[in-house]
């Protein structure tokens, strides 16, 4: 039994490696503690995602709470799908309509950056390039031949793959090459794809800051106990030993 896992751990090693090596990521460097980060990543997510993907399991004023948003502001500025404040965010676009115009069901985005993590987000998000054969226009080398238009192009522009026999056979990392300014600057936009990819990384675990907090307590009481437990037990069993 121990040789045939072995055998078999041995056989997937080259699939499992050529996966992980199949998209050279970036680092998001994002920073969850960061509200104004979050804040203007919601921005983003509202103006330029919600449109197709929604968040089905998060609602506007768990949103307005954690990110010191007040429910007013949220209702004025980022409720464009819904009347109340305590509703998800979803969309309207079915499944059928999203298959006749994308070919493909688009994915709810709450929990996405623990599917796929905040580095592929962020290289995804910095990874479309001009592609005419394309229906949109557009391809990207982080996930190749996606429905998905580049809704960011008005931020970013449109830039082109310099590179592209090369990233296709895997010997090198894209290279790309602005061709048609956007309204950001390169470093202004990979900020706003890493304020973006922050608010969904909080999307997919809203406590989770409040859940690492409190671990540390946690593990400090657990280390506590632990010395007067073992104090306990020497003189419980002093008479034995």
């Amino acid at each position: 039994m121990r040789k045939s896992i072995i055998a078999l751990l041995i056989t997937l090693t080259p699939v499992l490696v050529s996966a992980a090596g199949a998209v050279q990521l970036d680092r998001a460097n994002i920073d969850p503690t960061n509200r104004e980060s979050l804040q203007k990543g919601a921005k983003y997510f509202v103006n330029y995602c919600l449109s197709c993907h929604s968040a089905s399991y998060m609602r506007y004023n768990r949103m307005a709470r954690d990110l010191g948003l007040s429910e007013m502001d949220v209702e004025k500025n980022m409720m464009f799908a819904t009347e109340k404040v305590g509703n998800t965010m979803d969309v309207n676009m079915t499944d059928e309509d999203a298959k006749v115009w994308f070919g493909t069901k688009v994915p709810d985005l709450t929990v996405i950056a623990r599917s796929r993590s905040i580095d592929w987000l962020y290289t995804y998000l910095r990874s479309f390039y001009a592609d005419d054969s394309r229906p949109f226009g557009a391809n990207n080398t982080a996930f190749p031949d996606v429905a998905m238009p580049h809704v960011l192009w008005e931020l970013q522009g449109m830039q082109k793959l310099t590179n592209k026999e090369a990233v296709h056979t895997g010997s090198a990392a894209p290279e790309f090459e602005i061709t048609s300014q956007g309204s950001m600057t390169p470093r202004e936009y990979d900020k706003a794809v890493r304020d973006l990819v922050n608010f969904l990384d909080y999307m997919g675990e809203p406590a989770k800051q409040k859940r690492q907090a409190l671990g540390i307590y946690v593990l400090l009481f657990l280390f506590l106990f632990l010395i007067v437990a073992y104090a306990m037990k020497k003189e419980y069993w002093k008479d034995i030993h």
